[in-house]
């Protein structure tokens, strides 16, 4: 089957991500230059991932019954537009308000495309797509902090301000590949079925395992992020060294999945998913340990690699176990946990860095990540045909039976 518009897919969410992770920063300094505090900062960053959580559910739900790709486009608007208002807010009600709307625009983008991505794949080949998918977030993560770096500075206001119109502008480059991505009848059929139950999805096997690993996993990312840089700090190393190392592990996370697939064919996708969280748990735990600056790299780069195999095989492994017609439902459920740990896990980390020092969090991380490898064995015995043929069953019109005689 033609790819490109995998290809197509990855090019408009690295611009999207980048456009995020550009303005994410940028809002914190714009908001310290309007007199925010601390407290502040952390209201309008839990906006950004709480907001979006009321509206998870219900678009998966919709896009269970109809087209993805229109998800795309409005998803690009509102992180565009949050940028661009968030560039020029006067207040700090403003600036969360305008986080909130480029939150929801991720939101829209992420659940649109992912859908696609499982829907436009067979079961063969979606571990290697979502693989490659997930590419595009960690090229935005690798460019986008680093340009927000580049451009801030000096005049904290002004500069944060122009942050988050180039922000607003890079999100707008997406819209240039945006076109044919859904397969023309790729859409979900409009036929009367009952719409399952969000409990009983997430009671359905596998699809908890894929939620509760895709937040830890996140939740490390996020959290290495925020505290490496005080660990830096604790231990006199500088800050162009600390953007290094993070750029270290980002462009790991990148080379990881493009070897996802012959790394599935060689070890198996369970084993992988779980070795990876065990080793990603040990790595974390290390980080705690005061190490040589080049140690650290090469922990930091081992654990950017294991952390590359969560994302895209937890999108696998719900999809596959998820109720037939209900993968984009049960893919925005496990958005909403993301969200969930995006909020959660800092302020945890908060709590155990201000009782047990700096470096607990990491060893906390570790116990997180060494859970996320139990759960990875539980997701053993998903068959990855069973949603696909489930699905072909229910499209595919049946003859009518001949009379008995």
């Amino acid at each position: 089957m033609n790819r490109a518009w995998l290809l197509r897919l990855v090019i408009a969410f690295s611009f999207a991500q980048g456009a995020v992770s550009m303005a994410r920063p940028a809002v914190s300094y714009r908001a310290l230059a309007l007199g925010a505090d601390e407290r502040a900062i952390g209201v309008i960053a839990g906006v950004y991932a709480l907001l979006p959580l009321f509206a998870a559910v219900p678009l998966g739900r919709r896009t269970d019954h109809g087209r993805c790709a229109p998800l795309l486009p409005v998803g690009v608007v509102l992180i565009s537009g949050g940028c661009a208002l968030s560039g020029l807010a006067g207040s700090l009600t403003a600036m969360a308000v305008w986080s909130g709307v480029m939150g929801l625009g991720h939101l829209c983008f992420v659940i649109g495309a992912q859908s696609i991505v499982a829907r436009q794949s067979s079961p063969a080949e979606q571990d290697r797509n979502f693989g490659h998918f997930t590419i595009g977030a960690s090229l935005g993560q690798l460019i986008g902090p680093v340009a927000a770096g580049a451009v801030i500075g000096g005049d904290m206001a002004r500069t944060s301000g122009l942050a988050l119109l180039v922000a607003a502008a890079v999100a707008a480059v997406s819209f240039t590949s945006l076109w044919r991505i859904e397969h023309r009848g790729a859409s979900a059929p409009r036929t009367a079925r009952a719409e399952v139950p969000v409990h009983r999805i997430l009671r359905t096997r596998g699809v908890p395992a894929g939620i509760l690993i895709s937040l830890a996993v996140l939740s490390a990312t996020d959290i290495l992020t925020a505290y490496l840089p005080v660990i830096g700090e604790h231990r006199g190393i500088a800050p162009s060294v600390i953007g290094l190392l993070l750029s270290l592990r980002a462009a790991a996370t990148i080379a990881c999945r493009l070897v996802m697939a012959p790394m599935i064919r060689v070890v198996g996708r369970t084993a992988l998913l779980t070795g990876s969280c065990l080793l990603a748990g040990l790595l974390c735990a290390g980080v705690a340990l005061p190490v040589p600056v080049w140690a650290l790299a090469v922990m930091l780069a081992a654990l950017g690699f294991c952390l590359g195999v969560g994302q895209p095989l937890s999108m696998t492994t719900v999809v596959r176990a998820a109720p037939a017609g209900s993968r984009s439902t049960a893919l925005a459920l496990r958005l909403t946990g993301n969200r969930l740990g995006q909020v959660a896990a800092p302020a945890s980390a908060g709590l155990v860095a201000g009782v047990a020092g700096t470096a607990a969090p990491f060893v906390m991380l570790g116990a997180l990540l060494l859970g996320a490898a139990t759960l990875g064995v539980r997701t053993r015995g998903t068959v990855p045909s069973r949603t696909a043929v489930t699905d072909a069953s229910a499209a595919t019109p049946r003859r009518p039976l001949a009379p008995k005689n």
